[in-house]
């Protein structure tokens, strides 16, 4: 039997077959082993086809995705979970179908899947933050906001977010990087981040290090998680991949502002390891 790890390497690794709804289903056996994806595409399925009776002929782009997020967010109750932002359930693409409720991110994954059913190409957008999505206008593109309805937002309000996110710093202008389209793995990455730091949070050792496994699947040279990574399989008392994660560590980034405190921490394993042989 094949680890999560290998299918995830398996799917990502033909995107084309993938897709993002299937990359994310994926995902959610981190918590649910034995998820059966197919259940979960065909609730997409049943979405698009309702939505489709209130597109008309020759609609525009943007009125498509208003409808849309309408039946999404207006008939069927999809909303974003201000009250428990953190769970990781807000994270897993089959409870978010279920509860109906999640994440900036989540929503937008079923927005995006649901208008890619019926012919309307949704872009992701990885706003810092707080994740849009993008839609062609008459006037230009559009960016909605799925966790509040769907609704439209525009420059003032991006600004005015920036700036909150920064403390409060003026911010004039719009980052190109801020408004960036993310491609699939980009979303599935961050996904997996906030599923790793919800279960960071919640100090539980063993998803947290499932979910940064799958990371690196996306990222295997990120010295951020390869870091992540070694110290959870020190934590967990698995001695030699923490070894070799944290040496790797060193390797792509030797002049780190931790590199000391990493040898040492390497220096004490591998008196570990010494001790336990």
């Amino acid at each position: 039997m094949r680890s999560l790890r290998a299918d995830f390497a398996a799917l990502v690794g033909d995107l084309d077959r993938c897709g993002l709804g299937r990359g994310a289903l994926e995902i959610a056996r981190l918590a649910y082993p034995d998820l059966e994806p197919e259940r979960y595409l065909a609730r997409l399925e049943a979405l698009a086809d309702a939505a489709r009776a209130r597109i008309g002929a020759g609609m525009p782009p943007e009125d498509v995705a208003l409808a849309v997020g309408d039946h999404l967010f207006g008939t069927c109750g999809f909303r974003g979970n201000t009250q428990d932002y953190y769970d990781p359930r807000n994270s897993f693409l089959n409870d978010v179908l279920d509860r109906r409720t999640g994440i900036p991110i989540s929503l937008s994954v079923v927005f995006i899947e649901v208008t890619r059913r019926l012919g309307l190409p949704v872009e992701g957008v990885g706003f810092p933050g707080h994740f849009l999505v993008r839609v062609a206008g008459r006037r230009g593109p559009i960016l909605l906001d799925p966790f509040f309805g769907g609704r439209p937002v525009g420059h003032d309000e991006l600004v005015d977010r920036l700036r909150a996110l920064h403390g409060g710093r003026e911010v004039r202008e719009i980052p190109p990087e801020a408004v960036r389209t993310a491609r699939t793995p980009d979303i599935l990455g961050r996904m997996l981040r906030n599923l790793l730091r919800a279960y960071l949070d919640r100090d539980d050792s063993p998803h947290a290090l499932a979910a940064v496994d799958l990371l690196l699947v996306l990222i295997p040279d990120s010295p951020e998680d390869l870091r992540t990574r070694g110290f959870l399989y020190e934590r967990l008392d698995c001695v030699a991949p923490a070894v070799a994660d944290l040496r790797r560590y060193l390797e792509l980034a030797p002049t780190a502002p931790d590199a000391t405190d990493i040898r040492a921490r390497l220096a004490r394993l591998a008196k570990t390891s010494h001790s336990i042989h």
